[in-house]
Formats: structure tokens, C-alpha cells, sequence
């Protein structure tokens, strides 16, 4: 049976990260999930929701505030052949525990000679939008992508967060599963209308590594991730009626990042717009340019332009938050540049 052969339901990102999970539960008995929160509220994000009352508690573990100690716990579990998901509430606090991600979990693989593997998922919410303030605002995906022996994914909508999600708990590496709160589809965020979309009812994979073609276009490329996603298919229907036919990439992973279809789309469109609400210095969207400049600098008929967060922390006030993270405006004008209109 194929994908488009199975029975679908509309379900909202959450919803749909929470199916996957339940689904390969039920399916592997060494799939456990840990966190703080995750237990009988849910996750904060409503990442775990009715998890625990259907596996119980040795399945679905309420942990102390202690991050180090707890991941801790699933690498060792991992190393010993369980398949555990670990919530790192937000990426934020991968400061008080990265000993144990970079130096254990990402580099334990390598220093066995790849006779020990690490199969666990770490998932983490990101993104900014709602005066959250500088200490739970990040996306941080660039951090993790530039630290080696870890796959790092990042969905943006409904079907691509259970496919991959899926894929994530079934890969014999350590991945890191990221997923922005503007993209949950929950109740009490900002509205937005693609967070709840077709989803298969019966378990599938969408494949780490290969990006999604979210918009066709001939003018401009568009690169981006999570909910940037969201912003630049809002702008690429605005210019649309004006004559500009925006591209756009949905490159879902970072980590590993699907450069042919970078060069592909850019060798069509001749013009690079790269939309990142991680910091834009030293991370994804210099990559990504990178990517062009290394293969074929003659692809591109103008410079490429990069709309990402300045190197600032993210502000409180949302007036202010707003005017740093990569909306609309920012992203319209950014096309402009580049197509010359």
C-alpha cells in the first residue's frame, strides 16, 4: 500500500508528532519518551499528549529539572539497545547539558568505531514570536547542525513532522528533532492556517536528508526552514499577482542537507534568497549560500540575500521581537532586491 493509497486525517503538527511516537510505541516496546513535563501534562507544547496514560509511567518519564542528568539516561539507554526520546524543553537550554549531547551522544558512534550506536531522538522546541524573551526565544539548529555526529531535522508542517519523526526514531544515529511553536497548530498561539494539514493514518517516513519543493517558481529561489516556511509561501502568493514567481525550499534538514536541491532550483531560478530565523552569522543561511558559491558562483545572476536574525538576543517586547525575527515585510523586500522589482 502507498502513501497516497492510505487513509489520511487532518491533524495539527502536534497532533501529528504525537501519532508518530504512539504509533512506533506500540510497534517497538524499547521506544520510552522523557522529559520534563511530558507525563501527565502533556509537554508544554503538547508534545507527549495522552502518551502516558496509554504506556504508563516506565514508558513516559516525568523527570527532575536536571538536563545533564536525564539525557544522560537516554544515551546510556540508547548505548544499551532501547530507542529513547529525550525533551530538552527548549533549545535554550542545551547550554547546562551539551557535555552530554556533543561529547556523548554525538561522539560516542565515532570513538567506538561504530561498534556502539546511539538510536535515540532528542526533540526541542524553537523559535520566537511570542515574548518568550532572549533565554527561550532561539532556534539555535545552526549550533547543532556545525557540531558533527548528529542529524538534525526540522519539520514545518503536519505530514512532514510524523513522517519524520518516524524516521528519527528509527535511525540507528543520534537525531535531533526540532520543532518551532509557531508551527504546533496549538490553540493558545498566533493562528496559522498550514499547522493543521493531510496526514496518513498508518506509519511512513519522510526521508532525512531530502528537501521538500513547498512552491514552484522561475524568478527566485527561496531557501528556508520551520516556520519560515509559513512566512515565505504567505509572500511568494502576495507577488504572485505581480509578475514575481517566488520558489520555495523547504530543506526540512539540516543535517544532512540536501545541496542538489539547492543547486537545482538556483540553476532554474538564477537568483537566492536564504530565510533563517537562527542567528545569521556563522549558520545556516551562510551554509546554504555557500553551497552555490562552491559549486557554480555563475548560477546566480544577482548577489544572494540572506534575511535572518541579527546577532542580538531576542527581545522581550514584541514590537521589538518582531523587528528582528525574518517576517513578511522583511522577506518581501529581500525578493524585491534580488528580482530587481
Amino acid at each position: 500500500m502507498t502513501i497516497t493509497e492510505v487513509r489520511s486525517q487532518r491533524l495539527t503538527t502536534s497532533k501529528a508528532m504525537v501519532e508518530a511516537i504512539d504509533l512506533e510505541m506500540e510497534r517497538d516496546d524499547r521506544v520510552i519518551y522523557l522529559g520534563e513535563d511530558v507525563g501527565a501534562y502533556g509537554g508544554i507544547f503538547s508534545s507527549t499528549t495522552g502518551l502516558l496514560d496509554k504506556y504508563g509511567p516506565t514508558r513516559v518519564l516525568d523527570t527532575p529539572i536536571s538536563e545533564s542528568a536525564f539525557i544522560g539516561l537516554a544515551i546510556g539507554a540508547a548505548t544499551e539497545g532501547m530507542r529513547p526520546i529525550a525533551e530538552l524543553m527548549f533549545s535554550d537550554f542545551m547550554g547546562v547539558c551539551l557535555d552530554q549531547i556533543y561529547n556523548h551522544m554525538a561522539k560516542i558512534g565515532f570513538e567506538s568505531g561504530g561498534h556502539v550506536k546511539v538510536p535515540m531522538v532528542l526533540t526541542m522546541a524553537v523559535g520566537g514570536g511570542y515574548s518568550d524573551g532572549a533565554q527561550h526565544s532561539q532556534c539555535l539548529w545552526g549550533t547543532f547542525a556545525h557540531l558533527p555526529g548528529m542529524k538534525v531535522v526540522v519539520p514545518s508542517n503536519p505530514y512532514d513532522a510524523k513522517g519524520l519523526m518516524t524516521a528519527a526514531i528509527r535511525d540507528d544515529n543520534p537525531v535531533v528533532y526540532m520543532f518551532h511553536k509557531g508551527v504546533m497548530g496549538l490553540p493558545w498561539m498566533a493562528k496559522n492556517p498550514r499547522t493543521v494539514g493531510d496526514v496518513p493514518a498508518e506509519a511512513y517516513e519522510v526521508p532525512i536528508g531530502t528537501a521538500n519543493l513547498a512552491r514552484a517558481g522561475t524568478d527566485v529561489t527561496v531557501v528556508t526552514i520551520s516556520l519560515s516556511v509559513h512566512h515565505c509561501l504567505d509572500v511568494a502568493e502576495l507577488l504572485a499577482p505581480q509578475g514575481i514567481s517566488v520558489e520555495v525550499i523547504d530543506l526540512r534538514s539540516l543535517v544532512p542537507l540536501d545541496r542538489h536541491a539547492i543547486l537545482q532550483s538556483v540553476a532554474k531560478t538564477g537568483r537566492l534568497v536564504v530565510v533563517d530565523e537562527d542567528y545569521q552569522s556563522f549558520g545556516m543561511s551562510g551554509e546554504v549560500v555557500a553551497t552555490i558559491t562552491d559549486a557554480d558562483p555563475s548560477l546566480l545572476k544577482a548577489p544572494a540575500v540572506r534575511v535572518g536574525n541579527p546577532d542580538v538576543p531576542v527581545p522581550y517586547a514584541h514590537s521589538l521581537e518582531y523587528a528582528v525575527l525574518p517576517r513578511a515585510d522583511r522577506i518581501e523586500a529581500a525578493i524585491r532586491m534580488v528580482v530587481g522589482a
